[in-house]
């Protein structure tokens, strides 16, 4: 396979909270539920799986754990296009002022219609859990809940 040929997914976000509390909201899946699964079954640990459970879709998403560094990195696998697994890597960045940046990456998938397809659905996904993520942390909003309530009259 030419890796020269291949999609990553990449979204970054800064947040105005230290990076502890935003490894928390995203280690931690009761502070998930208020903005981004419905239910998890675990923590987000090294080498754990966990089930996500989400809101809108009636389905659960098994999540393998990779590595987890405590208020700086989470890495998982999850399954993609065509039972593809595909590696997750959140970096969490504190700055000076104590506001972290997040940066997230996800792939790859070649360049195809197929992988193109991917990379701009889950750009939007990923840019949406950031968003909700600020929302919750920074003004405790939820601005998923009711976002998605028109793909289950479909």
């Amino acid at each position: 396979m030419d890796t020269n040929n291949l999609l990553e997914v990449k979204a970054a976000l800064q947040i105005g909270r230290p990076a502890h509390d935003v490894f928390e909201a995203i280690a931690d899946p009761d502070q998930m539920s208020n903005y981004f699964i419905s239910k998890g079954s675990a923590r987000m640990e090294t080498g754990v799986t966990v089930t996500w459970r989400f809101p809108e879709f009636d389905f659960e998403a098994p999540v393998r754990v990779g590595t987890v560094i405590p208020d700086k990195y989470i890495s998982f696998y999850w399954d993609g296009e065509n039972s593809t697994t595909l590696l997750v890597q959140i970096h969490l960045d504190e700055t000076p002022d104590a506001s972290t940046v997040v940066r997230i990456t996800e792939g790859t998938m070649e360049n195809n219609e197929a992988g193109l397809q991917w990379l701009v659905g889950n750009t939007e996904g990923w840019a949406n859990f950031l968003a909700c993520l600020k929302a919750w942390l920074e003004y405790g909003i939820n601005l998923r809940k009711g976002a998605f309530d028109f793909m289950k009259q479909a």
